[in-house]
């Protein structure tokens, strides 16, 4: 029966029928996570919301730009380090294979795996507890250490898919290895490099459990980078879980603000996903 043409039309119109269902089934959490995000989110929002400091929890007005003020430098601080070391790191494994390169990549991919408390746990017995202080450096730091692997894995998947035939015509040309790397396969291959990169800073973006062992919080602005600082995600965890309406408001506006900017990134992602691969020379 499973030969006839019609029970062949049969079977795949069933299948395209699960496939939906399946697929709107997973639509109804992410659309519930969405709109009541959204909805209670944007109530919160208003000019104060983003000029003034957090109040106590508990306490009126205020905003909270503190929060993210602490989470831009903890992600510039991560950016600063994770992302030329997890290039250096990819391009090396694409480029020089060999048993270290081969070890490279298993530690790589063992660090994808970690849990992120453990890495905050790490930093804080590295750094915090010899410096006697937390810091959006040592916030910084503990991002990093969960976004270079998955630069590094990007990077260097993304320049094994470059033809070997462009690599070998640009060394024909006379020009070396490494400059055949930096200008043609770098360039070649920048797209997947570029969005391997924005799915990193997402990914740190909405991380919490690092943050309360290094940079722990900080209710006013922070002037140095050394001081303590206030994150959305640690301000989400701290006022999401009081007992006051008040606070579960700043909650919600800074979670609002949080998954525009995630948004934001993966826009990022789709348009550079798209671009076209450009050598130079």
């Amino acid at each position: 029966m499973f030969s006839s043409v019609g029970s062949r039309r049969l079977i795949n119109k069933l299948f395209i029928i699960s496939a939906t269902i399946a697929f709107l089934i997973a639509l109804i959490p992410l659309l519930s996570i969405l709109s009541q995000t959204i909805i209670k989110g944007y109530s919160a929002l208003n000019r104060d919301f983003f000029i003034q400091i957090t109040p106590p929890i508990g306490g009126n007005g205020g905003g909270i730009i503190n929060a993210i003020q602490g989470s831009l430098v903890c992600v510039g601080v991560a950016s600063l380090i994770g992302i030329p070391l997890g290039l250096l790191g990819g391009a090396y494994m694409s480029e020089y294979p060999g048993k270290l390169s081969n070890n490279m990549r298993l530690v790589a991919e063992v660090l994808t795996g970690v849990p992120s408390i453990v890495t905050g746990i790490v930093v804080y017995v590295v750094i915090v507890a010899t410096l006697h202080r937390f810091s959006a450096v040592a916030g910084g730091i503990a991002l990093s250490f969960m976004m270079i692997p998955i630069v590094a894995i990007s990077t260097n998947e993304s320049l094994k898919l470059v033809p070997n035939s462009i690599r070998e015509g640009g060394l024909a040309l006379g020009v070396s290895r490494s400059k055949t790397l930096v200008y043609i396969l770098v360039s070649t291959a920048k797209s997947g490099i570029i969005t391997g990169i924005a799915l990193s800073v997402a990914r740190i973006f909405g991380e919490t459990a690092p943050l309360l062992f290094t940079a722990l919080g900080n209710q006013f602005m922070m002037n140095t980078i050394f001081d303590p600082a206030e994150t959305m995600t640690v301000l989400i965890y701290e006022y999401g879980t009081s007992p006051y309406r008040n606070a579960h408001a700043f909650a919600w506006g800074a979670a609002l603000i949080l998954l525009l900017i995630v948004l934001g990134l993966n826009i990022v992602v789709r348009i550079s996903s798209r671009l076209k691969p450009t050598v130079a020379i």
